[in-house]
């Protein structure tokens, strides 16, 4: 024998339970003989008697004592490799890095999808980026991120995307903006098109920043920029502050403020669309696929 293989550690622990060759070998499931001889070779590697043994009875040694710890521990922990990489394989353990655009946890489809994967895959340890979908794009390149939940807009070719929804876009207001007396349905891009208007800065590189004004312009308005700013939710806070309007996705209605009011357009104007990116060419893991999957399947 020319090294141990695990074989010959269960045969060893097999009789040194049993003490009994016999008894061993029914366990085991193969004849006596070949069971002595496999005892034999492995006393020959470890180099010392494992089994006192006569005609009457079979004993360990007080080597064979402490080999049988060893041993045991030594399965163990194969065993434990071997059902932790079958976790992997089935998407039950492992890590996912997620992407997320600033939007996207205020989407009930998406914060769903995060609470039912966490109690189906307890296993995955989930990470998360805060990104917006412009700064996505990097890291799901060199591959810092399994997944990329960003809003629509140019991708390279190395990137696919998969679209989770489309929603509408919401005008957000003052409380006392007379934008609000309007009905229902009657609101249109034009409504804003000369109202001090407070938005991302184009430095920030967002995707909705080019989209929405994007809309816009296909409309002839340019809107009257007065405050640029990087997040969202700052946004929000200068609308109540009453320094002008903005246009963000509905999913931003879950966001109640004081001042604030949320005025539907009619259904001519626009929407705006989360994905799901993945690299294209980059194999991807059990747990993301899962993930994906939940996802994409959610209604």
């Amino acid at each position: 024998m020319s090294h141990i293989e695990l074989r010959h550690l269960r045969y060893f622990i097999a009789v040194a339970e049993e003490l009994h060759f016999g008894r061993a070998a029914e366990r085991l499931h193969i004849s006596q003989p070949p069971l002595s001889q496999q005892i034999q070779a492995l006393e020959t590697h470890v180099g010392a008697a494992l089994f006192y043994r006569n005609n009457r009875s079979v004993r360990l040694t007080q080597a064979g004592q402490a080999f049988l710890q060893e041993a045991r521990q030594i399965l163990l922990r194969v065993d434990e490799a071997a059902a932790q990489a079958a976790r992997i394989h089935r998407g039950e353990s492992g890590n996912l890095t997620l992407g997320l655009t600033s939007s996207a946890p205020f989407m009930r489809r998406v914060s769903r999808t995060l609470h039912h994967f966490r109690l189906t895959y307890p296993g995955v340890n989930i990470r998360i980026e805060q990104l917006n979908s412009k700064q996505q794009i990097e890291p799901l390149l060199e591959g810092k991120l399994d997944l990329g939940i960003m809003r629509n807009g140019e991708l390279p070719d190395e990137l696919e995307h998969h679209l989770i929804l489309s929603e509408p876009l919401i005008a957000v207001v003052h409380k006392d903006n007379p934008l609000n007396a309007l009905p229902d349905g009657e609101l249109t891009f034009q409504h804003l098109a000369d109202q001090p208007f407070v938005f991302f800065s184009k430095d920030v590189g967002t995707s909705l920043y080019d989209d929405i004004l994007g809309q816009l312009k296909t409309q002839g308005i340019t809107p009257f920029i007065t405050q640029e700013v990087g997040e969202p939710l700052t946004i929000i806070g200068l609308v109540a502050a009453g320094l002008g309007v903005s246009i963000l996705p509905a999913s931003y209605l879950r966001i109640q403020v004081d001042g604030v009011r949320y005025l539907r357009f009619g259904k001519t104007e626009g929407t705006t669309q989360l994905w799901l990116v993945n690299h294209a060419r980059r194999p991807m893991t059990a747990a993301t696929r899962a993930f994906m999957d939940l996802l994409l399947q959610e209604d």
